[in-house]
């Protein structure tokens, strides 16, 4: 029962930090957050929505470090930085946003976009570097 409780305590954790995180986005692009505040949230938002860490998460135990203690300080940092009833607004749209339904069908278009640009521009480099000739670059 111990481990379920400490597993229950850890996933309202995990749910809080990413509510949090988006809170930060949101705050970010707020006009009445102070300019300090807003680039402390830009970068912690950034951060924690890159797939790129400060520790590589391949490190035994160092790797989840950045994940586990200074992401968390960070946010807390951040949160301390913004007025209470406005960071109470933005993890109320927060918390509103991860209740929208989510469209795999949008997120399937926007990645063939992607990989369609990507490749329209593979080909046009590609035919233009053929068309110029070895150690043309």
């Amino acid at each position: 029962m111990a481990t379920e409780t400490f597993l229950g305590r850890a996933k309202r954790w995990a749910r809080r930090i990413k509510r949090d995180v988006v809170a930060l986005w949101i705050a970010a692009r707020d006009p009445h957050v102070p300019w300090y505040a807003k680039a402390l949230c830009a970068a912690i938002a950034a951060y924690a929505l890159s797939p790129i860490d400060l520790i590589p998460d391949f490190i035994p135990v160092l790797g989840y470090l950045d994940d586990v203690i200074l992401l968390p300080l960070g946010i807390l940092l951040a949160v301390r930085l913004i007025p209470p009833d406005l960071m109470a607004e933005f993890r109320a749209e927060a918390n509103a946003r991860a209740e929208r339904p989510v469209s795999r069908v949008a997120a399937a278009v926007i990645i063939g976009l992607w990989i369609g640009s990507a490749a329209l521009l593979l080909w046009a480099f590609w035919s233009r570097a053929a068309a110029d000739g070895p150690g043309e670059f």
